[in-house]
């Protein structure tokens, strides 16, 4: 048996979600070397569209260049930590505009995540500290778990979902692709989150949140429908215009290319995404 082999990782951007992700990576590469194996992942660098930080360090590991970098060393894993509130579609277009292969990407669980034998992570995932995976959990690929949250027995997340620090869910939830679940939000066992909706922070979720929704409260409830990013994707999914979704029953379509209810669509003062200068996605 051969044995294992320390490959160098990639994290695409440099804000907070990946400087967490960096974090984990050092624990992970701590507790291997404490058992007496090498370590699994050497931290190669952020990669970052920001130029201001090219050439700099960030928690003292160097950002080499922008995210096309990834394409100049191919024998380097990769994981994509982007996103935020104001922009949670950002790691599905980042991860599309890179168009990697599956094989490059790492799942990054941090040693004190507890991740069942009959649960699962994808490629591209993190799961942070004191995350629980209790039973045939299945998350799906480039999802961000962040610190302290609980899936239970047969949760189903789908990817590029987000489920922000201290996100509990009950038995046989299912979060749908690209749904971000706003820190502390507790979502009520059988409950579906929809594509692309934002839960808020705090919120209890006791019945099913639609697609491209943003619900928040105790019990939560409809606030407005996501941001224009959010409905982008989703509409990109079922092949139609941004301009072809409705919002809540009895509004008016969404118009096309345009922020929905003034919700932040990621954009700066000139119109241009910077894809990877996002905060943390932890709210």
């Amino acid at each position: 048996m051969s044995a294992p082999v320390t490959e160098d990782l990639l994290i695409v951007g440099a804000g907070g979600f990946a400087r967490e992700t960096a974090q984990a990576v050092r624990d992970v590469a701590a507790a291997d070397v404490a058992r007496g194996r090498a370590p699994r992942w050497r931290l190669a660098g952020h990669l970052d569209d920001d130029p201001a930080l090219h050439g700099r360090e960030v928690d003292g590991v160097p950002v080499p260049g922008g995210c096309e970098l990834v394409h100049e060393l191919p024998a380097a894993r990769v994981v994509v930590c982007v996103g935020s509130p104001r922009d949670y579609a950002v790691r599905a277009r980042l991860v599309r505009r890179l168009g990697l292969p599956v094989d490059r990407y790492a799942t990054v669980v941090h040693p004190t995540a507890a991740v069942s034998g009959s649960s699962a992570a994808g490629p591209g995932s993190v799961l942070l500290a004191h995350c629980v995976l209790t039973a045939g959990v299945r998350v799906g690929s480039h999802v961000a778990v962040m610190p302290q949250v609980v899936l239970t027995h047969e949760d189903e997340v789908g990817d590029f979902a987000t489920l922000a620090s201290g996100v509990r869910l009950g038995g046989g939830v299912r979060v749908g692709r690209g749904a971000y679940v706003g820190a502390g939000a507790l979502v009520r066992e059988y409950a579906g989150i929809g594509a692309w909706s934002l839960t808020g922070m705090g919120s209890t979720v006791l019945g099913d949140v639609p697609a491209g929704e943003v619900w928040a409260g105790s019990p939560a409830r409809l606030l407005r429908p996501a941001g224009a990013a959010a409905l982008a994707e989703l509409a990109r999914e079922a092949g139609g215009p941004v301009g072809a979704l409705r919002g809540p029953a009895g509004d008016a379509p969404v118009p096309a290319g345009a922020p929905a209810h003034g919700t932040e669509d990621g954009t700066g003062p000139s119109g241009r995404r910077s894809e990877t200068r996002m905060e943390s996605p932890v709210v």
